[in-house]
């Protein structure tokens, strides 16, 4: 019998990484704390909002215009209608739709958002938000319309309008309106009341959870990446080496010891990966010979690898350490409280904030893609070792078999290089880019959302170019018939990839082979071996 999967509860506790995760992707169950305490906190907001506008208060986006026309003041007859219009006027996105999990990320931070009891919005708002989790019905929602100023206005809209029976939603499968999902399910339309339509739409929630996302699978081919760090030493006959505790200890930085470790245990009992002592002493037999005939004589292997495996702990330790930072950073924003303004009943006060700028997401973003290309061209730069027989150690031109004959992975080595070079143009920051928008008001922008959906495409290229790497790699274990002399952790790397994909024995075609791959990736069925103290990020 299948176990249901576990419902993720919205309290006072904080949301994890692994929370958005599962109800994004794995579509388990949300669930509003049934604590009294919690729920009493989200009602005194709104009866604080609601007594504050019969006193005649001027609450911003309640009572008053939006954006630049806040100036404007609205009459109480108006004020359900004005949230409901501001749904509509907002629902201009243009582009092909954001992924289904993206979506379900962001309703479900709007949700947690909204139950923090400072936004003045009803339980039943709240709770409806959770019904199109639950009942899997996701809004259709445009890539582009958010600048990430006063938060993701354009694509939260067609959230918001999801749940008055408005647009269009995915649902058991098929694309369809908003009022047919809704009547299958047995959900009322909402009907929204002061301030509940701003609320919905005035927040961080689809940039941050297009960012959780980004940061769960970035962790995961930064690990494989690793994975292929060292299968790449031991089918260049390459030294485990330098990835001595003693050498990175000296250093410091955490996520270098923590990448010698992950390498280490990758490594261990291989006995493709060469001592560097014995790399040492065939090295000084070539040397006892040139001293014999005073003569400088060339020696068949370097004491010293190149930088991609001998610098792989220093260059690819600060990626280890920014996806610890960018997790806490993106934790922190989805459990935020990020619009405005914001009513807290416990000092009976309005405050009229900017919690609904981005600028933590797109530079936790922007920073991350930065290393997502550093780790591109690692792989490129290791791609070439293996490719080029002048540096590969033995291994024939291309990886061919019959180099000459059969051109090999010649071609994959093209295509790696235009997906390297593609995601090298895409990690261009984002956040430098703001421009003034919305009658000046919004005169500075964030661009989280830009940050975060370019960071979302570098990580949809990275699977292909660590599946073209990790092909490559394993062509050039079997070349050297190395498969049973292969590290623990590494082996078993080979051994999933090769239930996948055969031998490359004679010319073919390799788009199948990448694709299978790729899907090994987003299944996460490649296996992690290290041990998982060795790397948080493991």
């Amino acid at each position: 019998m299948t176990t249901p999967p576990q419902a993720v509860c919205l309290s006072h506790e904080f949301l994890t990484l692994e929370d958005i995760v599962a109800v994004a992707r794995h579509g388990h169950p949300v669930e509003l704390s049934s604590n009294p305490d919690f729920r009493h906190l989200i009602e005194e907001s709104r009866r604080t909002l609601e007594r504050k506008l019969v006193q005649g208060e001027i609450i911003y986006g309640a009572n008053t215009g939006f954006g630049g026309n806040a100036r404007l003041v609205i009459p109480g007859d108006e004020l359900a209608h004005h949230q409901e219009n501001l749904l509509e006027f907002l629902s201009c996105g243009v582009g092909e739709p954001l992924p289904e999990d993206a979506v379900r990320a962001a309703i479900l931070l709007r949700a947690n958002a909204l139950a923090r009891g400072l936004s003045g919005v009803r339980i039943g708002v709240i709770e409806r938000l959770l019904d199109l989790l639950n009942h899997r019905i996701t809004p259709v929602v445009p890539r582009f319309g958010s600048v990430g100023a006063s938060g993701d206005l354009c694509p939260s809209a067609y959230i918001a309008r999801a749940m008055l029976g408005r647009g269009e939603v995915s649902y058991q499968g098929s694309r369809t309106s908003a009022a047919a999902a809704l009547a299958s399910a047995r959900i009322d339309p909402l009907r929204l009341q002061a301030k509940e339509g701003l609320a919905l739409l005035n927040g961080t929630t689809v940039m941050t959870g297009i960012a959780a996302l980004v940061v769960d699978e970035a962790a995961y081919l930064f690990r494989l990446c690793l994975g292929a760090v060292a299968m790449v030493v031991e089918a260049l006959h390459s030294s485990p080496d330098y990835f001595h505790p003693a050498i990175h200890l000296a250093k410091h930085h955490p996520g270098q010891v923590a990448v010698a470790e992950a390498l280490t245990g990758l490594l261990a009992e291989s006995t493709l990966a060469v001592p560097l002592d014995e790399i040492r002493r065939r090295a000084e037999r070539a040397g006892r010979a040139a001293s014999e005939h005073h003569q400088v004589v060339a020696v068949e292997e370097s004491i010293q690898a190149p930088y991609s495996l001998r610098c792989a702990p220093q260059g690819l330790g600060p990626m280890h350490e920014t996806l610890e930072q960018t997790r806490a950073i993106i934790e922190r924003e989805a459990n935020s409280v990020n619009d405005n303004p914001l009513i807290d009943p416990a000092s009976d006060h309005i405050h009229h904030t900017g919690n609904f700028y981005g600028a933590h997401v797109a530079r936790a973003m922007d920073g991350l893609k930065i290393d997502m290309a550093n780790l591109a061209n690692w792989l490129h730069s290791m791609m070439a070792l293996l490719m080029d027989s002048r540096f590969s150690n033995g291994l024939p031109p291309s990886l061919s078999p019959k180099a000459g004959v059969y051109q090999g992975f010649k071609g994959m080595q093209l295509v790696h290089s235009s997906l390297v070079t593609a995601i090298r143009h895409w990690c261009s920051p984002s956040m430098i880019h703001t421009l003034p928008t919305e009658q000046y008001n919004q005169d500075v922008v964030s661009l989280g959302t830009h940050a975060a959906l370019t960071a979302m495409d570098v990580v949809r290229l990275m699977r292909n170019t660590v599946a073209i790497t990790l092909l490559s790699v394993v062509q050039a274990i079997d070349l050297r018939e190395g498969a049973e002399r292969m590290g623990a952790g590494t082996g078993r790397i080979y051994r999933t990839v090769r239930t996948v994909s055969r031998f490359v024995d004679t010319d073919r075609a390799l788009d199948s082979d990448i694709a299978a791959v790729c899907r090994l990736i987003e299944n996460r069925e490649i296996p992690w071996p290290v041990r998982p103290g060795a790397t948080r990020t493991g």
